[in-house]
């Protein structure tokens, strides 16, 4: 069972491990809800903000406000961030707002672009799926960095319709989902675009606990059972922590871990981590098969040595637990 002063005792070892400005930034502001306004966090945010993790997002950041398309990578270019997509999630990882350095005002400008078709990148295609689709994975860049944005507000509505119709007897209806795709995006064909679960949740006031409970149970047990985004599941765990593929597993972690009460499915990979941590209290889980494309959680440049290896995992380990903490009270 994780309590909040064992987390806050993992939080502290890291602290204590690394001094480098934006990890200790990271963990006081993101990990340990230190206020925004308090004089020692503000006084580590203007060294954060120097770093060279922000300097190269400041740098390698488009004259647009993005870091190349939205969602396909350009092989023909060698870009570090490889897609817009994955410039923004990277910015909201290492704790970036939107008031600092500009950075996530000229995504948010680059992603307002895109949904009202002024943008250069043309992102919305002749399948029929492929609008809708966009516009939600847009919003939901845009919603992270100005939540309850307008607008999002007529896709936003769209999607909690249509979960509304899908999940409406507590359990999910294929018949009933593409029932309301069609009538709502005026699509014909028998494949639907994914349930947006993670802009929904984006506005949790506005679903039902028992829809977000009905999604989970859904979502969740599919992800348990088959893997959603690999074949890492958490009902089947590797023995041993330091294994060549471990960070993978928390590509299904982190999606079944935007619900509450995600520890039904959950709680076991929770006594692993736990149980994996080294005697110091960090987590480290050695050397990785090359990363998954798209991967954005490091904290420094330089990612060769085995110490930025250790405040990586550990990062990403608490990021987890922290979100674990916070659906389930």
């Amino acid at each position: 069972m994780l309590t909040q002063n064992e987390f806050k005792e993992h939080a502290k070892a890291l602290l204590d491990f690394c001094q480098y400005p934006a990890v200790q930034y990271k963990v006081k502001f993101s990990l340990l809800d230190t206020p925004y306004e308090d004089e020692g966090l503000s006084a580590l945010r203007g060294e954060f903000l120097k770093s060279d993790i922000v300097e190269e997002m400041y740098q390698t950041q488009d004259i647009n406000g993005g870091w190349g398309k939205l969602r396909s990578k350009d092989y023909s270019v060698k870009a570090k961030i490889p897609t817009s997509g994955v410039g923004i999630e990277r910015c909201l990882y290492i704790g970036l707002t939107i008031e600092d350095r500009d950075i996530l005002f000229m995504a948010s400008e680059y992603l307002q672009e895109l949904l009202l078709g002024r943008g250069s990148e043309g992102v919305f295609e002749k399948n029929e799926r492929a609008n809708p689709w966009q516009k939600a994975i847009i919003c939901n860049y845009l919603e992270a960095i100005t939540p309850n944005h307008p607008l999002c507000d007529e896709t936003y509505h769209q999607w909690l319709y249509i979960a509304g119709r899908a999940y409406e007897d507590g359990e999910y209806s294929y018949e009933k989902d593409r029932a309301a795709q069609h009538e709502v995006f005026l699509t014909r064909e028998n494949r639907l675009v994914p349930m947006q679960s993670e802009l929904l949740l984006k506005r949790r006031q506005k679903i039902s606990d028992g829809l977000e409970d009905a999604m989970l149970r859904h979502l969740g047990r599919k992800a348990c059972e088959n893997g959603y985004f690999w074949e890492k599941t958490p009902d089947k765990l590797p023995n041993s922590f330091v294994y060549k593929q471990t960070r993978r597993w928390f590509h299904t972690f982190n999606y079944i871990n935007q619900f509450k009460g995600s520890k039904i499915y959950l709680e076991n990979a929770v006594e692993w981590l736990l149980g994996n941590a080294r005697e110091d209290g960090l987590w480290d889980w050695g050397p990785q098969v090359k990363d998954p494309w798209g991967y954005f959680g490091y904290f420094s440049c330089n990612r060769h040595y085995s110490h930025n290896r250790v405040v990586d995992c550990t990062i990403e380990v608490l990021s987890f637990l922290k979100q674990y903490m916070n659906n389930n009270d």
